[in-house]
């Protein structure tokens, strides 16, 4: 009986360490799902603005007759960038998002190279058929996305300038409402004319229109460096919510199936404990009438 209490003792105290340790993870995900959620939101307006700008030297491009030189290639080689996690506890984070590349890449003809962002989705996607060709870090903080997408933009112009890839999509996971994330992807090159004339098409908030001064291929081309920076920095972003909007939900089970199994132990120990006294008291009695019947036998 003592050992067997002694051992539910050391589970019980092990399982409260656990749920400590459960509890800390769940409040360090809470806190930065909201920091990341923030910088998706505030780059929103950024990108708002990086869109009207566009659609302002197009439109001006367009009634002067000047050409745009943002077009490119529209078929050949395709570079896949890839957002996935670097830390586990996040469900099935990288096998959907895995899954997800898998099935969209299938349907694009040419060769794919696939760059992962994150040590966990890099292991799932060199077991798949995919051809990965090199990885990145990806960020602990906010303030080391934007380094990582200079890294990514460096060896996307690298790759296109040797030939070796003429298109480029990304995949990441978006956080949805009424459910922990989405895996979503977005052609990011080339920039063909159907998106020229998609951001063309976008309605001038005011009356006022707009009129790019000076150099308008160079303002064009910078703009166009944004777009893709700031294309990059959301879908990092929005990844690193996603994954810890899922680590969150994954510490929540943890939590409540560690308070399950705290019950059951305690429970168990408490009946246990019950059944120890309950024989004591039996042992006790039996040997009071033991010692009642030999007094009552006992000749005078």
């Amino acid at each position: 009986m003592t050992d067997t209490a002694v051992s539910l003792r050391r589970k019980i105290a092990t399982a409260g360490d656990l749920e400590s340790v459960v509890r800390t993870m769940k409040a360090m995900a809470a806190s930065s799902v909201g920091q990341y959620e923030n910088a998706v939101r505030a780059l929103d307006d950024y990108y708002r603005t990086v869109q009207l700008g566009l659609a302002a030297s197009f439109r001006q491009a367009a009634s002067s007759g000047a050409s745009t030189p943002v077009s490119q290639k529209e078929t050949g080689a395709i570079g896949a960038v890839v957002f996935g996690s670097d830390q586990g506890l996040v469900g099935q984070f990288n096998q959907v998002m895995v899954e997800f590349v898998m099935q969209t890449l299938e349907n694009l003809p040419g060769e794919k190279t696939i760059w992962a962002v994150g040590e966990r989705i890099q292991s799932r996607l060199a077991e798949s058929d995919l051809k990965l060709v090199g990885g990145f870090v990806l960020p602990n903080a906010i303030s080391a996305i934007t380094p990582l997408v200079g890294q990514i933009l460096i060896e996307m112009e690298t790759q296109r300038e040797k030939g070796a890839i003429t298109q480029v999509y990304l995949f990441h996971n978006r956080p949805q409402t009424g459910a922990i994330y989405t895996p979503v992807s977005q052609r990011l090159l080339p920039l063909d004319d159907l998106w020229r004339r998609d951001l063309a098409a976008i309605r001038w908030p005011t009356h006022n229109l707009p009129e790019v001064m000076n150099d308008g291929g160079r303002t064009l081309l910078a703009l166009v460096r944004e777009y893709l920076f700031v294309s990059l920095f959301r879908a990092c972003a929005e990844s690193l919510a996603s994954e810890n909007a899922s680590r969150l939900a994954a510490m929540q089970r943890a939590e409540k199936n560690i308070d399950e199994l705290l019950e059951a132990l305690n429970r168990t120990f408490h009946r246990l404990r019950q059944s120890g006294i309950d024989e004591e008291l039996f042992d006790v009695v039996s040997g009071f009438e033991a010692l009642a019947s030999a007094s009552n036998c006992r000749p005078t």
